[in-house]
């Protein structure tokens, strides 16, 4: 039976799989983000960077499900970014970052890139690869001082890309968006199953092997 793999350790996006029926197993990959970003160059185009970030987390993976014995997996990995005036944000790390970008955001629109990577193995031997990202708009409104400062205060903000989520507290503070709601969450369902169908599986497959993941 063919086990799904996610190569994050982003519980939004295992939150998502979870609640369309899929128990993944989780295998986080140990991708040096800023190094495969200088490697590909400041002329890169967004929608390059992030994909080729998440070809890498799935790459990255691979030899650990050597290691544990798993050599029949569809992997999938995903790499956020959020684009604001020509620039890439991934994750603010610190309050002060994240405050700036809150600052630039605010009462705004930018658009957030999902790179998405897709590897078929089968008997250990990668016999399949898919990828390609999804372009999601999100209208972000002009949280209170007050408002803000509480949100940067829990921490939530600074480990996910462009300073805000949309399916937890910064949900708060978004007006609207145009595109796939689950992208925006880190995994976007439609490509992924897009994905899939390139390698040759089918979503019921994965439905099939529900609770198989650790």
């Amino acid at each position: 039976m063919t086990s799904f793999v996610l190569a994050s350790a982003s519980p939004a996006r295992l939150a998502v799989l979870r609640s369309a029926g899929v128990e993944p197993v989780v295998r986080v990959s140990g991708v040096d983000e800023d190094a495969l970003i200088a490697a590909l160059g400041a002329d890169a185009a967004p929608e390059h960077v992030v994909t080729e970030l998440a070809r890498a987390k799935a790459k990255d993976v691979l030899p650990v499900l050597a290691r544990d014995g798993i050599s029949d997996a569809v992997i999938v990995g995903c790499d956020s970014m959020l684009l604001i005036d020509g620039a890439l944000q991934g994750k603010p790390g610190t309050v002060d970052v994240a405050r700036e970008r809150w600052s630039s955001m605010a009462g705004r629109s930018a658009t957030l890139l999902t790179g998405h990577s897709v590897l078929r193995i089968t008997e250990g031997t990668v016999v399949g690869d898919a990828h390609d990202h999804s372009a999601t708009v999100v209208h972000f409104a002009s949280p209170p001082d007050a408002d803000l400062e509480a949100y940067l205060a829990t921490g939530e903000p600074l480990q996910v890309a462009g300073a805000f989520t949309l399916d937890s507290l910064g949900g708060w503070f978004v007006d609207r968006i145009e595109g796939d709601p689950s992208s925006v969450i880190g995994i976007g369902l439609p490509l992924v199953r897009r994905l899939l169908a390139d390698v040759g599986v089918g979503v019921a497959e994965l439905w099939a092997t529900s609770g198989r993941g650790d």
